[in-house]
């Protein structure tokens, strides 16, 4: 696939290295051009502005700080259609001082960008750091990560479903573009606990003992 990368971080560089690694074609776009040939140059792939990131082939990755992504999609003109119908994957994760969601109580992160850009939005790998999708693969004692998807597109679904598998993961629907307010605020409680030493695994007991 091609796939445009808006964003030049760790979350970026991450996916996008794992993508290029993969055989897809991958285009990095970011606010620094600069960063944006930086980053191309590590993972052997192309540079290009944030609107060429957006329409670049088969999918766009949203891999920005989440404060920036009001900024950096109103410059690209979100309004004007340069997203409008794409398929757009969002990592981001709006999450503030005390990891609290600096959404709030609203629709949502993910409902936000797709009101906002026109996009097919599908939210997924938001819930893990990028520490976890540098590794080949993703995977752990009780085996490889799911990834959860939510979005309201089935071909949309299907074509991050493919790339969650290209990583060596296995992708989980779990509902629709209604449903990612509900992965968000979990992820923000995720990285709470995270941040103050304690394994959220932990929380829920293999399926066999639940099902026991």
């Amino acid at each position: 696939m091609r796939i445009g990368i808006i964003g030049t971080g760790n979350m970026a560089e991450a996916l996008g290295g794992r993508w290029a690694a993969a055989g897809h074609h991958v285009l990095f776009g970011g606010r620094s051009a600069e960063r944006a040939r930086a980053l191309a140059d590590r993972t052997g792939r192309r540079a290009g502005t944030v609107r060429e990131a957006a329409a670049y082939g088969d999918a766009t990755l949203l891999a920005l700080p989440y404060d920036a992504v009001a900024e950096v999609l109103t410059a690209l003109g979100a309004a004007d259609g340069a997203l409008r119908g794409r398929l757009l994957v969002d990592c981001t994760n709006a999450v503030g001082p005390g990891f609290r969601l600096t959404t709030g109580a609203g629709p949502g992160a993910a409902r936000t960008i797709a009101d906002l850009t026109g996009a097919r939005v599908v939210k997924a790998f938001n819930h893990l750091p990028d520490s976890v999708w540098r590794l080949d693969p993703p995977a752990f004692a009780d085996g490889p990560v799911a990834v959860p998807l939510c979005g309201d597109d089935a071909g949309a679904l299907e074509t991050v479903g493919t790339l969650v598998r290209d990583l060596g993961c296995v992708p989980l629907p779990v509902g629709g573009l209604d449903r990612a307010a509900y992965l968000e605020a979990t992820t923000a409680f995720l990285i709470g606990l995270w941040h103050t030493g304690h394994d959220p695994r932990t929380l829920l007991p293999p399926f066999e003992a639940v099902t026991a």
